[in-house]
């Protein structure tokens, strides 16, 4: 049974709401609004509030006020039990969030009506927030493994390189919560953006899957001609997201992986590819990528190299701000660049990747 909460400081009005109420639902009573406060944070909390406006100590305004600003009760519906009529009390009363007036005197049946009609829309709303609740999560499940899929399978192709989704999007969510602490990257970052870097990083490479097994497996170093093929990886995997992006729709999440796809080898002194563009010209996203993706190639056993120790790739990283990172991103992984090797420790690929970043 629901439960409402009546205030007033009339006795008589309270006994004629009771009997207008009672059978179809719990009442609680309050005479203050001291007293109204404390019961609407009782267990089990009132379902409606009918709140008097004139009252002695504390009124109605003040009462709904208080309640709408604390979270535990914002949300309980508040009907004003008023004999005002001025259209200025009612607007005052709804503006502090009040959903309905009743006017004494009371009409029993109209008392009745009131309240029902307000429990069954917060009802209704609770249920559609509930759904919305529930659609937004199986959305974002379905995003992350869609980005899983994609990736595993662009992974496949370079078995070597299990670890390697893993590790890199916990590079750049590390890197990124760092960085928008930092006034020159507060504007373009926030908690949803880092998050969808974060989902977005593993397809960095998506575009590998266009290039043939005998460049992308090569046990040895290319030739130019190898990489001038491997380069196109980048466009690849643009092309491909982009295709994704148009039936999404401009803001959606693929907007960033397609970012850091084609971006992710530019350089910050316009030397890398596909575009050669510099500085803040690439994407914040890459940028971010582009630190945490040659990191994990540094410390990565692949068939041509043995993995470099963690204070190598840091040295190697430090000796590109400003040629080929974002100065300011480098100095950031600078100071945390123990929780990379950190990341790196927990997804590392083989025995020996371990023991050279213990050294």
């Amino acid at each position: 049974m629901k439960q409402v909460l009546i205030v007033d400081d009339t006795v008589e009005n309270l006994q004629i709401l009771m009997e207008a109420l009672k059978g179809d639902y719990a009442v609680v009573t309050a005479k203050t609004g001291e007293k109204a406060l404390e019961l609407a944070v009782n267990k089990p909390q009132p379902d409606i509030i009918l709140l008097d406006i004139m009252m002695p100590g504390m009124n109605g305004y003040e009462v709904c006020e208080k309640l709408k600003d604390d979270i535990r009760t914002r949300d309980i519906p508040i009907i004003f039990i008023t004999v005002l009529m001025e259209e200025a009390d009612e607007a005052k009363g709804l503006a502090l969030g009040a959903v309905d007036y009743i006017v004494k005197p009371f009409c029993p049946a109209l008392v009745k009506a009131r309240v029902k009609n307000q429990l069954d829309l917060k009802e209704h709303n609770d249920n559609l927030e509930r759904l919305v609740k529930e659609r937004t999560k199986e959305l974002a499940l379905v995003k992350k493994v869609t980005i899983e899929c994609l990736a595993t399978l662009a992974e496949w192709r370079d078995p070597e390189t299990g670890g390697h989704i893993a590790r890199t999007q916990n590079y750049v969510k590390v890197l990124a919560e760092y960085a928008v602490q930092r006034d020159c990257f507060a504007a373009k970052l926030n908690e949803e953006l880092i998050e969808i870097l974060y989902l977005s990083a593993p397809l960095h490479d998506i575009g590998k899957i266009g290039v043939a097994d005998a460049i992308l497996l090569k046990p040895g170093r290319l030739t130019d001609e190898e990489f001038f093929e491997m380069k196109k990886h980048s466009q690849y995997g643009c092309d491909a997201l982009a295709v994704a992006e148009k039936n999404l729709g401009g803001n959606s999440f693929l907007h960033h992986a397609r970012e850091i796809a084609l971006n992710h080898h530019e350089k910050w002194d316009g030397s890398g590819y596909p575009r050669g563009i510099s500085g803040e010209n690439i994407p914040l996203s890459a940028r971010i990528m582009a630190i945490a993706d040659v990191y994990d190639a540094l410390i990565s056993k692949r068939v041509y190299k043995a993995p470099f120790p963690h204070s190598k790739a840091v040295r190697i990283i430090s000796e590109g701000r400003g040629s080929h990172f974002d100065p300011r991103l480098v100095d950031i992984f600078l100071e945390i660049e123990e929780e990379f090797r950190q990341i790196a420790l927990k997804f590392a690929d083989f025995d020996e990747e371990r023991e050279t970043l213990r050294q």
